[in-house]
């Protein structure tokens, strides 16, 4: 698809990966309505690019009833949309099933182009989310992962039904499932957490940028033949499953160390391995 001219919505537009994006497609000739709860960074970001800024009571992508007033405005604006970057998201964590017993609570020819944006969380199974085990500031218990890496698997899931299903309208579907990026929930932890995070990773061994994150996605806009795929930009990253801040290896995406190895596993010159 050639991007100059499209009329294209970026949910999660007004910082991060979203804004990222949003000036990407701007600077390519794309028609950009920004949807965002914060309304100063949408109508800055909107401003900047000359696209329009859907704020307030029309920016919850939560809400179906404020999303569909956000879509009509930006169809107003700007006309049909074929292109689709679905960015906004939280960094809340909390278990499936709690301590209380009680589970985690719910909420209620070529034409288009849809990008979701998901984790490597979803496919490395990681059981703790920051060094130390911090504790949620409203449970005062230790974050953990599971329902963070189940919202993000659903996205990898529904990839492919998704581009299938929307094959017949000519609509593609990818997805990226991104590691550790310089957005400004990341940029919040401490140094010592992040300088961790970027050691983790192979190479190169940093925190992506967003301005990465954003080529990929004008990139699977103008690829015509990328269609149902789960796209990982981490750097060749592989999370460990705890990051407990107990001495051990490093870890993956949210921690500094790993669990050290059972004592029974641990070597020694006295202990003798029992004969098969």
């Amino acid at each position: 698809m050639n991007i100059q001219g499209q009329s294209a919505i970026v949910t999660g537009g007004g910082s991060g990966l979203g804004e990222a994006v949003a000036r990407e497609l701007a600077s390519l000739g794309a028609r950009v309505t920004v949807i965002d709860v914060n309304t100063a960074n949408a109508e800055r970001v909107a401003g900047d690019i000359g696209g329009l800024a859907c704020t307030a009571d029309i920016a919850d992508i939560t809400d179906s009833a404020s999303l569909v007033a956000a879509l009509d405005a930006a169809a107003a604006a700007h006309g049909t949309a074929r292109i689709v970057m679905n960015i906004a998201g939280i960094g809340t964590a909390k278990r499936v099933v709690g301590k209380d017993g009680q589970p985690a609570p719910l909420g209620g020819g070529e034409r288009g182009v849809m990008l979701m944006t998901a984790s490597v969380a979803a496919c490395d199974g990681q059981v703790d989310q920051e060094t130390k085990r911090p504790r949620d500031q409203e449970t005062k218990r230790p974050r953990d992962q599971e329902a963070y890496s189940a919202s993000k698997g659903g996205i990898v899931s529904m990839t492919l039904p998704l581009a299938r299903d929307l094959a017949q309208h000519g609509i593609r579907v990818c997805t990226v499932a991104a590691g550790p990026f310089e957005t400004p929930r990341m940029l919040k932890l401490p140094e010592a957490v992040q300088r961790s995070l970027a050691a983790s990773i192979p190479f190169p061994s940093r925190l992506g940028r967003p301005e990465e994150f954003a080529h990929l996605a004008t990139h699977i806009v103008t690829h015509g033949h990328r269609n149902g795929e789960v796209i990982r930009l981490d750097g060749a990253l592989r999370m460990s499953p705890r990051c407990a801040g107990h001495a051990g290896a490093r870890c993956g995406m949210m921690g500094a160390w790993t669990l050290p190895p059972p004592r029974w596993l641990q070597p020694s010159r006295h202990r003798r391995w029992p004969r098969a």
